[in-house]
C-alpha cells in the first residue's frame, strides 16, 4: 500500500473524528484502509455528501429518474475507516456485472494468481506415419479462456509430434469449452475446425494473423466426428498437457471485458454461485443479505449487491491481492493503462480502478479511486432505470466531480499501478504453455 501506509492519512481520519488512538503497524493501517464494517464516524469534510446530493439532484432534474424512484438508486462511498457518503447503500439492487466482483474474490481466494487450468490431450490408439490409429481426446478442465490462438497452438504442437492426421474421432470429456461456447460438442466443433487451416474461417485467420509471426499454420484432419463423452476410455496415452494463461491475466481478461461466459465457468468451479454469494460475504465480512446472487455474471435482475457490499469485496480482493505482490489494477481495468472493453469512451479519472455493470435498466459503476485529501476512496453507484447510455456519462462527470472537492494525487500511487504496464494483453497461444508427454 507503500505511500499510503506510512503517511498518516488514518491517524488524520481518527483524529478528525475525535477517536483517541495510539500508533498503528502498517498491517493494521492496511486493515483499516481496507474492511467496511470498522466505520468510525461519518467523514467531517461534506465533499462526498454534497457532490452525492448534487448527482441525485441532477437525475431527477434532468429526469433521468422520477422524483420519487431516487431511493432505487444506490451510492456508497469510503475512504478508511470513513463514510463519506451514503444513499441506499446497505440495501441489495440488481448490480449486474458488478458480480463478476463477487466471482473474482473467490476464485482468486481459491486458486491464487498463478493458477493454470489443463487441458490434456490423450489418444487412444498408436501413431504410425503421421497417422493417430484411433480417437483425439480432449480432457478439459474448466480453461475460460481456450479461444482460437491456444487451439492454434495447440494444433501445431500437435503437429510437430508427427501427428497430421487422426483416423477415428474427436472426443470432448471433462469441462471443456472453446471460445466461450460451454456446450461440449459445439466446442468440440470449434477445435476440430482450428486444428485444420484448410477449413479456417476468415475469424480464425485473423486471430491467427495478431499472432506472432512466423505461427505455422496447423494441419490436423480429423477423419470422424466430434463426439461428447461422459467417462475416459482408460486405453488411451496422454499425448500433450496444455495450461492455460496463469488466473490472474484470465480475471484481469475477464474484467476488462466483462465476460460473462468466463464468469460463469469461474463461478461453477469454484462450487456455484451459492458458494460465490457466501464465501464472498464472508471475505468482505458484510452481512449475507448484502449478496444474493442467482449467477456468476450477473445476467438477470435477480442478482442484487448492495453498494457497500461491492466497495468492500474490492477492499477484500485488494488484500488478497497484495498478499501475492499485486493489486486490483492488475485484476480489473484502471484508466490511464487499460484502453479496451468496458473502459473505452468512458471518462473515468486518471488511475481508477473499475468495474461496471449493466442491464436494459441497470448502470452500475465500483471502484477506488486516489485522491490527495483522502488517499484511496472506495465507491459504488448503482442506477436503475432505461437510460443507461446516460447514467454511464453521469457517473463519470460525479467521480470527476468528488475528485475536484478531494484534489488530485500526486502521482499514481503504486498501490494502484498496474503491474504489466499500459495497454497489456496477454499472450495467447504461447506454445510453452504445452507440455509434450509422449513422443512416438
Amino acid at each position: 500500500m507503500l505511500e499510503l501506509i506510512g503517511s498518516g492519512l488514518v491517524s488524520m481520519w481518527l483524529e478528525m473524528a475525535g477517536v483517541q488512538i495510539k500508533p498503528l503497524e502498517p498491517m493494521d493501517v492496511l486493515a483499516w484502509q481496507s474492511n467496511p464494517s470498522l466505520i468510525v464516524a461519518p467523514d467531517p469534510n461534506p465533499a462526498g455528501v454534497t457532490t452525492v446530493q448534487q448527482y441525485l439532484q441532477g437525475l431527477a432534474t434532468s429526469k433521468l429518474v422520477a422524483a420519487n424512484t431516487v431511493h432505487s438508486q444506490g451510492i456508497w462511498i469510503q475512504s478508511g475507516p470513513m463514510l463519506m457518503a451514503n444513499h441506499q447503500g446497505t440495501i441489495p439492487l440488481p448490480a449486474a456485472s458488478l458480480t463478476k466482483i463477487a466471482t473474482s474474490l473467490v476464485a482468486f481466494k481459491t486458486w491464487g494468481p498463478n493458477h493454470q487450468f489443463e487441458t490434456l490431450v490423450s489418444a487412444t490408439g498408436p501413431i504410425q506415419n503421421g497417422v493417430l490409429k484411433g480417437d483425439l481426446v480432449i480432457i478439459g478442465s474448466g480453461d475460460p479462456l481456450f479461444v482460437w490462438e491456444e487451439a492454434i497452438a495447440l494444433g501445431n504442437t500437435l503437429n510437430k509430434m508427427g501427428i497430421k492426421r487422426v483416423q477415428g474421432n474427436l472426443v470432448i470429456t471433462g469441462y471443456f469449452a472453446m471460445n466461450f461456447q460451454r456446450d461440449p460438442l459445439l466446442a468440440g466443433q470449434l477445435i476440430k475446425q482450428a486444428f485444420n487451416h484448410s477449413i479456417w474461417t476468415r475469424g480464425i485467420a485473423f486471430q491467427h494473423a495478431r499472432m506472432p509471426k512466423g505461427t505455422p499454420k496447423p494441419q490436423v484432419v480429423i477423419a470422424g466426428t466430434v463426439k461428447v463423452a461422459a467417462q475416459l476410455n482408460p486405453q488411451q496415452t496422454l499425448l500433450v498437457r496444455h495450461r492455460s494463461l496463469p488466473l490472474q491475466q484470465i480475471i484481469k481478461e475477464m474484467n476488462v471485458f466483462s465476460n460473462n461466459d468466463m464468469a460463469q465457468m469461474l463461478a461453477d468451479l469454484v462450487g456455484g454461485h451459492l458458494v460465490v454469494q457466501s464465501t464472498a460475504a464472508q471475505l468482505a465480512r458484510v452481512p449475507a443479505s448484502e449478496i444474493q446472487l442467482i449467477n456468476g455474471s450477473g445476467l438477470g435482475v435477480e442478482n442484487r449487491i448492495s453498494p457497500r457490499a461491492a466497495c468492500a469485496m474490492l477492499m477484500a480482493l485488494q488484500q488478497e491481492a497484495l498478499a501475492h505482490g499485486l493489486n486490483l489494477a492488475d485484476l480489473f481495468p484502471t484508466s490511464g493503462f487499460d484502453h479496451r472493453g468496458t473502459l473505452h469512451a468512458r471518462h473515468i479519472p486518471v488511475a481508477t480502478v473499475i468495474k461496471t455493470g449493466t442491464l436494459n435498466d441497470v448502470s452500475a459503476l465500483a471502484g477506488v479511486m486516489p485522491t490527495r485529501d483522502r488517499g484511496l476512496v472506495w465507491f459504488a453507484i448503482i442506477n436503475r432505470g432505461p437510460y443507461v447510455s446516460t447514467f454511464r456519462a453521469e457517473q463519470d462527470k460525479f467521480l470527476q466531480n468528488l475528485l475536484k472537492q478531494l484534489q488530485i494525487a500526486q502521482g499514481v500511487p503504486s498501490v494502484l499501478t498496474p503491474h504489466f504496464g499500459i495497454n497489456y494483453v496477454p499472450q495467447l497461444g504461447a506454445t510453452n504453455r504445452n507440455e509434450v508427454l509422449f513422443r512416438s
